[in-house]
């Protein structure tokens, strides 16, 4: 197969300087405040961006520097595969988040609930629209019996430290 490249379209600047202690997830990282710069030669693409109150972020875990198949995750101390938890070390390390949009002003997005690092790539925006993103769920696997633990987790270094 050929190889896949993507070029970031823009910045996000954030008060995380360091992974640990940053909110795990966006879902806890309430009025966590950032700004996404988006790129000059992007700004046509952010036409009609304004109607929408949330918007998907995809990003390069550009910290990430190794890959593992199983990992212990956030909120649990028993290892599990990658593809079955939220962490950076991906064989493809890129991320999600779902922010609320603010306000745009030119390339500049300003946006809360903020759970990235500042100075991450950003690799593309989507809006964010229940009808398409809100899905009625069975199971969440593992994290049943950890869910509980969101709203005090935070990163405490485990991706960061060198394995």
């Amino acid at each position: 197969m050929q190889e896949i490249k993507y070029k970031p379209i823009g910045i996000i600047h954030s008060p995380f300087k360091e992974a640990k202690g940053t909110p795990i997830q966006a879902a806890i990282a309430k009025d966590t405040e950032g700004t996404v710069e988006v790129f000059p030669e992007y700004l046509e693409g952010l036409k009609d961006v304004e109607g929408f109150s949330h918007i998907i972020l995809i990003f390069h875990f550009h910290l990430s520097t190794a890959v593992t198949l199983r990992a212990k995750p956030y909120m649990d101390n028993e290892e599990r595969g990658i593809f079955a938890i939220r962490g950076p070390r991906r064989p493809n390390p890129i991320g999600i988040s779902t922010v609320r949009l603010v306000r745009i002003e030119e390339n500049m997005l300003y946006i809360k609930n903020l759970d990235i690092l500042d100075g991450t790539p950003l690799l593309d925006i989507k809006p964010y629209v229940p009808e398409f993103d809100v899905h009625e769920v069975s199971k969440i696997g593992w994290l049943e019996k950890n869910i509980h633990k969101l709203p005090t987790s935070k990163d405490d270094g485990r991706f960061t430290e060198k394995q």
